[in-house]
């Protein structure tokens, strides 16, 4: 086995040869063999354990094995001690997701800490088979059906190719001394139930469980390849990207008949998982939305708009006092005195000064807000207009009004008030800029 890892570390990753890392230890006999291989191959590095302090003495023997391991061979260790039930309460979650959270939050702040480049776990072969059994049962697109990956950030798992039974015949071989968990033994958990209960069968019949289950695992990342470059693909012609915001073009995307994988690619990463919710999206009116706990995903005629959540506080204003040349809160405002009006862009208007009441405020829209578009005749609700104009619903949260006396002077960005427009009679034109 020494020499297949061997290979597999020069083969894979060559880079730890020049990087500074943690092997992740618990006591168990697959983290004691990654140390000894490592041992073995001479390459220098650090024990992290964590101690989850939930199986009293035993944790607390876990602990102190790996302490008298790592000064018996000199080699640094850290250790964390983790409120694995306390955290497990406060954020309503199971234990098995506790401990998990816990210790990748602890692992990064030991990388942060020391400035190590890497943590190396013990996972293998018959983990990943375990934790592909799970998700299949669960339901799960092919990224929880290829197993566990060998690298995920500065996460790196180096014993992936090999069975439970090599490590196995290798402690023996080798003498090693691992502490033996004694919740392995019981099927309170999921993960010990297929492991137990649930493999062996399998293996009964098919002696080459694992050998199948690798070919498996390599047809599955080729057809993920696949469709990773077909997503890529497609975004590129059906999503456009505008600051914080993401507009999917659904009649593009409703040509394709996998569509919904499409969406499921796209917006995994921004926390959606109702996706039932997501997909019946598509087809529904104007305005409808779902949310994420981090973005929301709204329904604008034909588009998808994806964004992150915002609070929108309706009743904030901003005052701007004469004479005033610049705001830059909430948005950059400048106002300068010219003797004329010249040609500028949409985001700049001239007003006749003395129509303005100070201060002036700049505040969002209410319902009932009405003002006198430039250039018409008569009055205009302002939520019309924002239906004349296909604003959507991001458009009008992100809309801002300049007011004299509680009149619109601008819909800013947008359209002027026809009532502070520069006349014949004009004697002071103010010029107001907004910088995007």
């Amino acid at each position: 086995m020494l020499t297949k890892f061997q290979n597999h570390i020069i083969t894979n990753f060559s880079f730890l040869l020049k990087s500074r890392f943690f092997i992740a230890v618990s006591g168990g006999i697959d983290s004691m063999v990654l140390v000894h291989l490592f041992q073995q191959m001479g390459y220098p590095f650090a024990l992290l354990h964590c101690n989850f302090q939930l199986r009293g003495k035993e944790s607390d023997g876990d602990m102190k094995f790996v302490m008298k391991y790592g000064d018996k061979y000199l080699i640094p260790w850290s250790v964390g001690h983790l409120d694995t039930k306390g955290y497990a309460k406060e954020m309503k979650v199971s234990i098995q997701v506790a401990a998990r959270e816990l210790r990748y939050d602890w692992f990064y702040e030991q990388l942060k800490e020391k400035d190590f480049d890497y943590i190396l776990t013990a996972h293998h072969l018959d983990d990943s088979l375990e934790t592909f059994l799970i998700n299949f049962t669960r339901g799960s697109g092919l990224d929880g059906l290829t197993g566990i990956p060998e690298q995920n950030d500065k996460i790196i798992r180096p014993l992936l190719p090999f069975s439970r039974e090599e490590i196995e015949d290798y402690a023996t071989k080798n003498n090693i001394k691992w502490r033996e968990d004694s919740s392995n033994a019981s099927d309170k958990y999921l993960r010990n139930k297929f492991r137990h209960n649930v493999i062996p069968i399998l293996k009964e019949i098919n002696p080459s469980l694992l050998a199948s289950f690798e070919n498996t695992l390599s047809h599955l990342k080729q057809t993920q390849s696949l469709a990773a470059d077909a997503s890529k693909s497609l975004y590129s012609k059906v999503v456009t990207k505008n600051e914080n915001q993401i507009s999917i073009d659904l009649l593009k995307l409703l040509k394709y008949e996998n569509y919904k994988s499409y969406l499921f690619d796209w917006l995994q990463p921004f926390g959606f998982s109702d996706w039932t919710a997501v997909y019946d999206l598509i087809h529904a009116q104007s305005g409808k939305q779902v949310h994420s706990e981090s973005h929301t995903l709204l329904k604008n005629r034909e588009t998808l708009l994806l964004f992150p959540k915002q609070e929108i506080t309706n009743d904030v204003v901003y005052w701007i006092q004469k004479g005033q040349n610049e705001v830059k809160f909430p948005l950059k405002l400048t106002f300068c005195n010219v003797d004329d009006i010249s040609h500028e862009p949409t985001n700049t208007i001239f007003v006749d000064e003395e129509t303005l009441q100070f201060p002036l405020l700049i505040r969002k829209w209410h319902e009932g807000d009405l003002f006198f578009p430039f250039g018409m005749n008569g009055k205009k609700k302002l939520s019309k207009f924002f239906k004349d104009e296909k604003f959507s619903l991001l458009d009008k949260s992100n809309t801002w009004l300049l007011c004299s006396d509680n009149q619109i002077v601008w819909v800013i960005g947008s359209r002027q008030d026809d009532r502070f427009k520069v006349t014949e009679t004009t004697t002071r034109i103010l010029k107001i800029n907004y910088k995007t």
